[in-house]
């Protein structure tokens, strides 16, 4: 049996977007509009909530800025959820500001709520409808309809790959499928700020690599992206920046290699060569970044800063004194080691 709607203006909707107070227009672009004030499309500071004895969050503060996948990343429990629920105005806060598109949010209100599409990790979608009837359905609730509606649909069932089977009911989904879907959803109003808890948990490969393949297009069009995950390698690959949350407070932020750069991590390069191995050291160890080199029969194995940024001039190096280079391997210390390192727990706890 479907359930019934229900949602009023302000409320959150069956798909877990926050509803719009207002008719949105359609458009033909699947670019989000320029925020409302300056580069960012998210404020929140000094975030809190309690529940009785517990303190939830305390104190949470980050911006994210328009085109920009921002990660929030933390074990079971450290207050991830109920700062998304904060952002979104699903829950009132203890104190704190949240600013969306330029606009004051709070739970009662409407207008910055418009600009955000929550897609939740609970999977809220008809499944006696088709993808196009459940879009259509949620497109009405969004104050969508007519024509700009058909077209809306067919966008966002491109952007999720879903295009070829728009007709096709989707109790006969996979679970990539239906994900993908709820994404869509979480699309038909073009809002400024999308929000992804967990977008890909038990979805097949296939299905995970089209919807970060989607997150990518997304942030690159403009879009704002909250995003958090259990998989660090999908942080890795999609986030400018990171929030590492923990027992309801970010302990650190920023870009991968200033996260790293926290915990004192360098990159190690490995060629495999044969020459001189000797002087072709001496040179390398001279270059600006480079902080040991060891030799050995097969090649040179070096720890430095930034080796993407080094690796042509440690090349151009060993090339001087006649070595010739068979194979090179970079290995980067990653955001799980960082996470560990500053949490004391795997990202799964």
């Amino acid at each position: 049996m479907t359930p019934s709607p229900g949602p009023g203006a302000g409320d959150v909707s069956p798909s877990g977007a926050p509803g719009p107070a207002e008719p949105a227009t359609a458009a033909s672009s699947l670019k989000a509009a320029p925020p409302g004030s300056g580069g960012a499309v998210l404020r929140c500071e000094d975030l809190r909530k309690r529940f009785g004895t517990r303190q939830a969050v305390d104190g949470i503060s980050f911006e994210i800025a328009r085109g920009e996948t921002y990660g929030l990343l933390g074990p079971n429990g450290a207050g991830k959820t109920t700062t998304i629920s904060m952002v979104c105005g699903i829950l009132a806060r203890d104190g704190g500001t949240v600013v969306v598109d330029g606009k004051p949010l709070d739970v009662g209100t409407t207008s910055a709520k418009a600009a955000i599409g929550l897609v939740p990790q609970d999977l809220a979608i008809y499944p006696d409808l088709t993808a196009r009837e459940n879009l259509v359905f949620f497109g009405r609730l969004y104050g969508l309809g007519g024509r700009d509606l058909a077209a809306r649909a067919d966008e966002v069932l491109d952007v999720v790959d879903l295009a070829d089977r728009a007709r096709e009911r989707t109790e006969h989904y996979s679970g990539g499928m239906k994900r993908r879907l709820n994404i869509a959803v979480g699309l038909l109003h073009r809002p400024r700020l999308l929000v992804l808890d967990e977008p890909t948990v038990g979805v097949d490969p296939q299905s995970r690599n089209a919807i970060l393949t989607s997150v990518e297009a997304l942030s690159a069009q403009g879009m704002g992206i909250l995003y958090t995950t259990h998989y660090m390698e999908e942080a890795e690959r999609l986030c400018a920046r990171v929030g590492i949350i923990d027992e309801g407070r970010i302990i650190a932020e920023g870009t991968r290699r200033e996260l790293v750069a926290l915990v004192g991590g360098l990159d190690k390069i490995s060629l495999a060569a044969t020459g001189d191995i000797k002087a072709a050291a001496a040179e390398v160890r001279a270059l600006e970044g480079v902080r040991e080199v060891t030799p050995h029969e097969g090649g040179l194995d070096l720890l430095v800063v930034e080796a993407r940024r080094l690796l042509p001039r440690v090349l151009e190096a060993v090339s001087r004194d006649g070595v010739s280079v068979r194979s090179v391997e970079v290995v980067e210390p990653d955001l799980e080691a960082v996470f560990l390192h500053l949490t004391g727990k795997a990202l799964r706890d």
